[in-house]
């Protein structure tokens, strides 16, 4: 018997969709039709069960008041003219606005995970916050630590980001101790792997910790906006600083809160010291700072790792020379003692005549030395005097003359450093990994963060002086001549120096103008056969050309040699003079009218050390590359200047020319 199919009602599934979303859309148009009566009866509802409770919580002996208010009410409205339909209206509209639909209530409070870890902090803070006899402790055992954290915030792991925490006024938090162990419970119970940092309000015994993040490291060496005198050190927190700059990172611009170090006549902390381990960044600190001192001054520049970092600061213009060697850097820093004592006379000759200094005189001078302690043990082993020594009369006669030492080395060897460095270095840098009781040995200053995981190159602590200990994240500076610098970064440093100097490493004019002939006499030879005699005459030039070189290297030593002679009887000068640049004083020629003669011309260490002075200008720049300071913030810009500044090299008498 063959079986009967089913009826295609039950098979055919068309049907029953459409009636699904005819149903769908029936209820859909009821319930926008039936929204108001819905709204109102749910608000009728609300609004019934709020009366029941207030007749609950009142109490019985206010109940008859209460009924006899409410029938008073009842009859006045029901007196008054419309007053029923009025009272309708007033009743649907207070049940719509009761009934309508409120957005769900977000949890207010902490969750679970996050009281977990503040009750774990509180209890953590017990055994140094809490003692016996305190009628009323803040801090115990199961307590109650909703009293004590007034705000906090998490981030997206649940960890704490910022919180403000209460403490007794008997707590000691003006002891540095104290306060220690107290940031570093915080720290360990906070979370590792960030950087934190506390701030102690005293006055209100409050303690609040937020976490620190991590500063950019993507800003290159570049222009920055900075006026004649000021220095970018690096960048550092917003909230430390009152000024930001337009940097450029990659290929968007913004504003970066920066370190600015200021030089000159008016500046507290007229020299540097950078200390930092190896590999921290205590060269790249100082490259960026040459090429900031190149656009308003001459740089000298001293090597003792002889590691060539510098040696794209060569033969540039502004550059007077870049000393590798101990004889070197001895002649050198000789020399640049004796120019501070030269200048610091002149300025005072000036000012007893009542003029104002020569531009050569304002024109910033910038010795930069890297790991003087290298130089100090060759010069311990070979039974030489320590060169650090020679930094004493710039270091503590520069900033009357417009002289400024920086100074690095590693952190390691700073118990080799010599008592003037130490003593006359206010602006400190401790950059790389450091322990808060060497960053404070270094700075004066214990820093109010805790040390960071990772560490990149360039990051550490920078104190001005006696100011607050600050963040600091130097401008990505490399060597270009090396060969793990990436190209973006190439051109950024390249970009900033100046143009090679015409005269450094050129033969005098005579001798090129041999060599020239003589090669013009070779070209014409190889062509007739007569290649052998030319070369010949090519290597007498340049014997000749030699000759001439060495004449000139012992001239300007003679000169050297004399000058200092001549500066043993200057010494009650240079100290007189110093102390009118100090306190400013300005006398008249006729007091003493021997002082008033022209000083004696400055005499260089060799013939390679040549003095780049400023062609118009002291405050001019050295390149046309000005930027508006004027116009953005309101300072008077010095002009650019419109011709590069002539080179002033060592004079060579006629008959060594």
């Amino acid at each position: 018997m063959a079986r009967r199919p089913l009826p295609r009602i039950l098979t055919d599934s068309a049907p029953v969709a459409r009636g699904r979303e005819f149903a769908r859309s029936a209820a859909d148009s009821a319930a926008d039709v039936f929204h108001p009566l819905i709204m109102i009866s749910r608000g009728l509802r609300r609004l019934l069960a709020a009366g029941r409770r207030r007749w609950s919580d009142t109490p019985e002996d206010r109940r008859g008041t209460l009924l006899f208010m409410a029938a008073g009410s009842v009859l006045a409205v029901a007196l008054v003219p419309y007053g029923p339909l009025l009272a309708l209206v007033t009743v649907m509209g207070a049940a719509a606005w009761a009934g309508r639909e409120r957005p769900a209530e977000e949890p207010t409070g902490p969750a679970d995970a996050e009281t977990d870890r503040l009750r774990a902090l509180y209890e953590a803070l017990v055994p140094y916050f809490a003692i016996e006899g305190d009628p009323n402790p803040l801090y115990a055992h199961d307590g109650d630590w909703e009293s004590v954290f007034t705000d906090y915030e998490f981030d997206e792991t649940g960890r704490p980001s910022r919180f403000t925490l209460k403490y007794p006024p008997y707590f000691t938090d003006g002891d540095a101790a104290s306060r220690a162990r107290i940031e570093q419970v915080l720290h360990a119970k906070s979370g590792r792997g960030r950087e934190y940092h506390f701030s102690w309000n005293e006055e209100a015994n409050q303690l609040t910790l937020s976490v620190l993040p991590p500063l950019p490291t993507d800003i290159a060496a570049q222009q920055f906006v900075t006026t004649h005198g000021e220095t970018v050190l690096g960048f550092t927190d917003p909230d430390a600083v009152q000024r930001t700059l337009p940097v450029a990172a990659g290929e968007e611009t913004r504003d970066e809160p920066p370190v600015i170090w200021r030089t000159g006549l008016r500046s507290t902390e007229p020299h540097l010291l950078v200390l930092g381990r190896p590999g921290a960044g205590t060269t790249t600190l100082l490259r960026s700072i040459a090429l900031q001192a190149l656009f308003y001054g001459d740089v000298l520049v001293i090597d003792g790792n002889g590691t060539g970092e510098y040696a794209c600061l060569a033969g540039r213009t502004g550059v007077m020379g870049v000393e590798t060697g101990l004889s070197g850097a001895m002649a050198t820093l000789e020399w640049a003692a004796h120019e501070t004592e030269r200048r610091l006379i002149t300025a005072n000759r000036a000012r007893q005549a009542g003029r104002q200094a020569p531009d050569d005189i304002r024109w910033p001078l910038w010795i930069i030395i890297d790991r003087p302690t290298a130089l100090a043990h060759l010069a311990a082993a070979e039974g030489r005097e320590d060169p650090q020594q020679l930094l004493h009369v710039p270091l503590r006669h520069g900033r009357a003359a417009y002289v400024t030492v920086v100074v690095a080395d590693q952190i390691d060897s700073a118990g080799m450093l010599s008592e003037p460095v130490l003593t006359h270095t206010r602006a400190r840098v401790v950059l790389g990994p450091a322990a808060p009781e060497e960053v404070e040995a270094v700075l004066g200053a214990p820093p109010h963060t805790t040390p960071a995981a990772d560490v990149p190159p360039g990051r550490g602590y920078a104190r001005l002086g006696s100011g607050p200990v600050l963040r600091l994240q130097v401008p990505v500076t490399p060597d270009p001549f090396d060969d793990a610098t990436s190209e973006a970064h190439r051109q950024a440093v390249l970009s900033l120096l100046p143009e090679r100097a015409a005269g450094v490493g050129a033969p005098p004019e005579e001798m090129s103008e041999t060599i020239r002939t003589a090669d013009a006499e070779a070209a014409g030879a190889a062509e007739a056969g007569e290649a052998e005699e030319v070369t010949e005459s090519v290597k007498n030039a340049a014997g000749a050309g030699d000759t001439a070189v060495a004449e000139v290297t012992a001239d300007a030593e003679d000169t050297a040699g004399t000058d200092r002679l001549a500066g043993t009887d200057r010494t009650a000068e240079l100290e007189g003079a110093d102390e009118e640049a100090d306190e400013g004083a300005v006398t008249t020629a006729a007091t003493d009218p021997d002082r008033t003669a022209a000083p004696a011309d400055p005499a260089t260490p060799s013939a390679s050390i040549t003095s780049a002075t400023p062609a118009t200008s002291a405050n001019a720049p050295r390149t046309t590359k000005a930027i508006g300071v004027d116009v953005l913030f309101g300072g008077v810009a010095p002009a650019p200047s419109s011709a590069q500044p002539a080179p002033r090299e060592a004079t060579v008498p006629s008959e060594h020319a």
